[in-house]
């Protein structure tokens, strides 16, 4: 189900796909009022891309969203490829496209491994960035990806032993290295099928209650091939170093206004990473949601999403004032 506090479905207003590399082409399209107060909207996967859906956490009247489909997500092509494919690359394509529409500062507003770019690409460019809204908070760290390979057997055991069971016995003792052997092999029927429990394993563990809408998002053919491919490859090939990069370079924006929200239930992107970033910075403004898992679709995050969004629409600055 859709969450009632979302605004009405709406269409962009402008549409077209950028040449970034020799290798690379990306969709990008912008919504609401084109004199609005630009803001960027980070999805997640990485390789998840863009939905219908995600035009609808801000005010119409008020801003001019700009969506991104990442290198190889969505309807950027080439689909899932993972060649020139990389966290820095993917902050100079938000650089590019800020400067292709003639932006000078935005918003920032991202969730789960758009948190992760969002604030890497606020720590990289803080003077572009007027106000990150960041979501499923997730820093990239090896106890973050340990957790979601292995330590939510113990929250979900019936999810993890479908995931660890897609492998063959012999390659379960390192589940990255197994689907990554798939995911990157040249038999397309297996790699297409480790892509698919690899996406039914996320998409199912990402609200509280079950959600078939959403998880069909995840596990259609086109986005569960992108969504696994380059979850893998990030997972395996595009680490910070140090691990601990984005909570050391936190300096770098803590005089950004900032709000942070994260389901209490999250077996995605596990609270410790809200909390250990929250910590790192205090000004920011942080709401646990006591009923919600990991997805921005699930109602409580969603309305805590809007609501910080509208904040900034009333405000008339780049600020989020704390919640009411």
């Amino acid at each position: 189900m859709t969450p009632p506090c979302l605004y009405p479905p709406i269409e962009p207003f402008a549409s077209e796909r950028l040449a970034v590399s020799s290798l690379h082409t990306i969709h990008l399209e912008q919504c609401g009022n084109p004199q609005g107060v630009p803001v960027l909207f980070v999805h997640g996967g990485p390789g998840a891309g863009c939905s219908a859906t995600d035009r609808r956490f801000f005010d119409p009247a008020v801003f001019r969203v700009v969506l991104v489909d990442q290198r190889g997500a969505g309807r950027s092509r080439p689909l899932g490829e993972l060649a020139d494919n990389g966290i820095d690359a993917l902050v100079a394509d938000f650089e590019l496209i800020r400067e292709h529409l003639g932006i000078a500062r935005w918003h920032v507003f991202g969730g789960s491994w758009g948190s992760t770019l969002g604030l890497y690409y606020a720590e990289c460019h803080p003077q572009r960035v007027m106000s990150l809204c960041l979501r499923g908070i997730w820093l990239l760290r090896q106890l973050e990806i340990d957790w979601w390979l292995y330590g939510l057997r113990h929250l979900a055991p019936e999810l993890w032993r479908a995931f660890a069971e897609h492998l063959p016995a012999a390659k379960r003792s390192d589940l990255l290295a197994g689907y990554w052997e798939l995911l990157t092999g040249d038999d397309e029927t297996k790699a297409r099928s480790a892509a698919k429990a690899w996406a039914s394993y996320e998409g199912s563990a990402c609200t509280l209650l079950p959600n078939p809408e959403f998880l069909e998002l995840l596990t259609n053919d086109t986005t569960s091939w992108a969504l696994a491919r380059l979850e893998a490859h990030y997972l395996r090939n595009q680490r910070f170093e140090p691990d601990e990069r984005l909570l050391r370079d936190v300096h770098r924006v803590r005089a950004i206004p900032a709000f942070l929200v994260h389901g209490r239930y999250d077996l995605v992107c596990p609270l410790v990473g809200a909390d250990d970033l929250h910590r790192a910075w205090p000004e920011a403004s942080y709401v646990i949601v006591d009923d919600a898992g990991h997805s921005s679709h699930e109602p409580g995050i969603a309305a805590q999403l809007v609501a910080a969004m509208d904040r900034v629409a009333r405000s008339g600055s780049p600020a989020l004032p704390a919640p009411a």
